[in-house]
């Protein structure tokens, strides 16, 4: 196997269409033009201390700050001395203005129900479950673990731990007992909050059975507070299973917000790595909450009648900060809802924009693929007309599928922000601004105010325009993790040693001549072929682009000519047969897209990809079947394993 000439990775995907924001949005946005943008940002990055230090004092504090940031590499305080808390400025602000009988939250179940809240009634929830901890002996650092669904009670439940406190720990509703227990386990919680069930596609998932197991094994456990959503049967324990609903029919619904420390740990966030076990991100309070208030104002351009829905389950870090704590900060009406986007029919999404007239909606690019697989005349029956933006999270967005949600999706007026972050960053790095940044399909375009991003070499040296490498961060930003919770040992090693001393989360990137950043995927990705080093996602890219195509993933398995052999795992549109000669019509489109070096030496069509419950392919377990080994490591957040063992029978 010949050795690559560069431990770089080599960019073969090029793209030129771009598409400036309209005029009428640029003159009403918050954000409205590429200078303002420009000077804002080297403001940031010349001085991060007075720039952050303003925006700060935008929020409300107790007790205001004395030292805006203390950098002892690789660890990060900043608003030293202030007070604050997280609750207080996602509610009780709003009381005193126009925003108190505004609506906050708007939800709809799976099964239809509905229910809203205002600011004031919302308010009023959280300080009654606020009372309900306290009552219940938990104090400020407690830990205190949410499993589940998504409902209104779940919002509640995560602000009355920020508004006493508590450090919350969302578990994905969809986990088993084992990873509730390895995370209960971890932050040795004190308190759970869950539900009888959830509904998921019709089916009942038994969220409180599940902890029920779970807590065979979690002696750190005192209370379970229980919300009945589903009616199905479950088993209460005396002495430790309390009923919401009876819990909080004799709950005060005042109560004062208790004042944190700035550094004070808001919550933590487990995230798999491919190995080992879950790591806990811990984020703090102020820096937190400054990074969801600014991004979410500047990269969805909030206006006071926007409905905003971001798709996320709040188990994920998205939803932590743009379901939640970026949009309230921010006073914005959030649409919520419970269920699947397939469930009863494919259209769900856009029966629920039309109803509730959403203005803003955000999502991952795992679920655009799967509305272009499922067809063009789901979102074409229904009125789309009140959509102003659109956004996509979680990993890189192939240039057709960008094309596809604007059109079909966003009308050809909408403009896309593609946001590049992390569970460790806490909000968004890299992102257009609406109102001022001409997009590319593909491409997240520029750091976020504050975020000193760059592309370098393993040594640490600046790449090239358009030369692939690693993305780092330079400086500290307010909403960075502070530490793995249990583990600083962990924290260091993982972020801070690899290219020194950079904070280098694992994604390669490329820079083109704009300056604009396009993400390539994870650098475990790479793949070595023929001593090129490609990245999985701009061959997936050219395999999307092609008309018959509407989903692939890409992965390498040992090759003795090549090194590796780039295996496709793909999934046709409607109306495309998994034939011979389409396996042949698409090794020759990626050959005319980026070159022979990228040719596919295998094509496997599929109808399902192994994916996380937040929708992220597991390109690690497609190169376990690729190349015939065993699964190993930790597959805790499959959505489906009878997804890997369909494969593995095909391959059969």
């Amino acid at each position: 196997m010949s050795e690559p000439k560069s431990p770089e990775i080599q960019s073969v995907l090029t793209e030129g269409r771009q598409f400036p924001p309209p005029k009428t949005f640029s003159e009403r946005a918050v954000l409205g033009s590429m200078e303002a943008y420009e000077r804002l940002y080297a403001e940031s990055i010349a001085d991060p201390e007075a720039f952050f230090a303003e925006r700060a004092r935008e929020l409300h504090w107790f007790t205001p700050f004395k030292q805006t940031r203390e950098w002892n590499h690789p660890h990060v305080k900043w608003f030293l001395g202030g007070t604050l808390n997280l609750a207080y400025n996602c509610l009780d602000r709003h009381l005193t203005t126009s925003r108190r009988d505004k609506a906050a939250l708007h939800w709809e179940g799976e099964n239809g129900d509905t229910r809203s809240l205002s600011y004031l009634e919302l308010h009023r929830e959280v300080c009654r479950f606020a009372n309900v901890l306290t009552q219940s002996g938990l104090v400020a650092g407690d830990r205190v673990a949410l499993y589940m669904g998504m409902v209104p009670e779940l919002v509640i439940a995560t602000l009355a731990c920020a508004r006493i406190g508590a450090t919350h720990s969302v578990i994905f509703g969809g986990f088993s007992a084992t990873a509730i227990a390895d995370r209960v386990n971890d932050a040795s919680a004190r308190a759970i909050v869950t539900c009888d069930g959830a509904w998921r596609r019709g089916k009942l998932v038994p969220l409180k059975a599940n902890v029920d197991e779970a807590l065979d094994r979690c002696p750190s456990v005192e209370r379970v507070f229980v919300v009945q959503r589903t009616g199905n049967d479950m088993n209460l324990v005396e002495g430790r299973d309390v009923l919401w609903h009876e819990a909080m029919a004799t709950a005060s619904h005042e109560h004062d917000a208790a004042p944190l420390d700035s550094e004070h740990p808001s919550f933590i966030l487990y995230t798999s790595g491919t190995t080992g076990k879950p790591k806990g991100v811990v984020h703090s309070t102020a820096g937190y909450l400054l990074g969801a208030y600014l991004t979410t104002k500047y990269v969805f351009d909030l206006r006071d009648d926007d409905v905003y829905f971001c798709t996320a389950d709040v188990g994920w870090i998205t939803g932590h900060t743009y379901v939640v704590y970026g949009p309230l900060s921010n006073g914005a009406t959030v649409f919520m809802y419970e269920g699947a986007p397939d469930f009863p029919e494919k259209d769900r999404f856009w029966a629920l924009i039309a109803r509730w007239k959403v203005s803003i909606f955000y999502t991952a690019p795992t679920a655009i693929r799967a509305f272009i697989k499922w067809g063009d005349e789901h979102p074409a029956r229904h009125d789309l007309s009140s959509l102003r933006l659109l956004g996509t999270v979680g990993e890189p967005i192939n240039p057709e599928a960008w094309i596809w949600y604007r059109k079909h999706i966003g009308g050809d007026r909408c403009p896309i922000v593609d946001t590049f972050w992390q569970t460790e960053t806490g909000s968004i790095m890299i992102s257009p601004l609406p109102g001022a940044t001409t997009t590319t399909p593909g491409s997240a375009t520029r750091p976020f105010f504050g975020v000193e991003a760059d592309v370098v070499r393993k040594d640490g040296s600046p790449c090239g325009p358009d030369e692939g490498g690693f993305l780092v961060i330079k400086q500290p930003w307010p909403s960075m993790l502070r530490t793995v919770w249990g583990d600083d040992a962990r924290y260091q090693t993982q972020y801070f040693s690899q290219i020194p001393p950079y904070y280098f989360a694992g994604d390669g990137a490329r820079r083109d001549a704009l300056g604009n950043f396009w993400i390539m995927g994870r650098i475990d990705d790479v793949m070595n072929v023929s001593g090129h080093r490609l990245g999985t996602m701009e061959i997936e890219s050219a395999l999307v682009s092609h008309e018959a195509v509407a989903e692939a993933a890409v992965v390498g398995r040992p090759d003795e000519a090549t090194g590796t052999a780039v295996v496709a795992f793909v999934s046709l549109r409607p109306g495309y047969s998994p034939e011979a000669a389409l396996k042949e019509a698409l090794k020759g489109h990626v050959t005319r897209e980026i070159g022979a070096l990228a040719r596919p030496a295998e094509i496997r069509f599929t109808q399902l990809l192994p994916k996380t419950r937040s929708g992220k392919i597991m390109r690690r377990l497609l190169g376990d079947v690729a190349s015939n080994r065993q699964t190993l490591g930790d597959t805790t957040t499959l959505e489906d394993l009878s997804v890997l063992a369909a494969l593995r029978e095909d391959q059969e």
